[in-house]
């Protein structure tokens, strides 16, 4: 095919040899098929901001470092520079989150490279060679639904463990490649330790997830295993061999607000009369 504008580049540079065909067009980005040093990959074009469908987006950004106090400000104050800044912090959060998972065994596409705009990436396929297809493309039987569910439960724990939250896992992004599942599409992943939402996020993906596989075997509807596993997280136990059982109760111990406040309180208490005799 003809070699789109924004390939121009890398092939001038010679990441790239020839693009092949465009794989698919999505909400954030357009994903081809290319060929880099004789070697199929994947190559994920991000859109422009303007282009891009993705709401809510300061609710994903939350948490995420920035490479200085600079680019951080620029970004609060919504600047001419802080949106570019917004822009590219956005697109290597993709790359970031990928290469960490790939690192500790995730099943995600390896990562080739990054360059002007570009995600170059590994092409997955399927047994016999060719792209491989969404879990939304299959019909699964009862038991092919427990199995894949399972695996997939397992990749979020691992994920959660690795500090990471997909926050738009569905049946649309993730893969069923040769070897096994392939989750992608990360650029809205979420820093489980510093985002306020990670907490809805990650129960969202486990429904997202499980309400799919429910379609073809309807018990796994009734399970739980988000919450199960944030508890586990929240206490410091969750771990990639955590034996998990889809059943969450909500505590119906009332909370002790009333005491609550009264340690407030009397810690204020204290800290106004050390104030006060540090002052004399």
């Amino acid at each position: 095919m003809k070699t789109p504008v924004c390939f121009e580049i890398l092939v001038r540079n010679g990441q790239i040899d020839e693009v092949i065909s465009r794989l698919m067009s999505g909400k954030e980005a357009d994903v081809y098929v290319v060929q880099s040093k004789g070697e199929l990959c994947c190559a994920k074009v991000y859109k422009d901001a303007r282009s891009r469908s993705f709401s809510q987006l300061a609710r994903y950004q939350e948490g995420r470092k920035g490479r200085n106090s600079r680019q951080a400000r620029a970004i609060q104050n919504n600047s001419k520079y802080g949106r570019k800044e917004s822009e590219e912090a956005w697109k290597n959060a993709e790359v970031d989150a990928l290469k960490t998972l790939y690192e500790v065994g995730i099943p995600v596409p390896k990562v080739y490279g990054y360059s002007a705009g570009v995600l170059l990436m590994e092409f997955v396929v399927d047994s016999d060679g060719r792209a491989a297809p969404r879990l939304n493309d299959i019909r699964f039987t009862p038991a092919e639904a427990r199995k894949y569910h399972l695996e997939m439960i397992s990749n979020i724990v691992q994920m959660l463990c690795a500090g990471i939250i997909h926050g738009d896992l569905s049946e649309y992004n993730v893969l069923i490649g040769s070897d096994g599942l392939v989750i992608i599409d990360l650029p809205q992943a979420v820093n489980a330790s510093g985002n306020n939402n990670a907490h809805s996020m990650l129960v969202r993906d486990v429904e997202n997830i499980t309400a799919f596989f429910a379609r073809f075997a309807p018990e796994l509807a009734s399970t739980d295993y988000g919450q199960e596993i944030w508890k586990l997280y929240a206490g410091g136990k969750l771990s990639k061999d955590s034996k998990l059982t889809g059943i969450f109760e909500q505590s119906d111990i009332p909370a002790d607000v009333k005491g609550v406040m009264r340690e407030i309180d009397y810690a204020r208490i204290l800290h106004e009369r050390t104030v006060a005799r540090l002052s004399q």
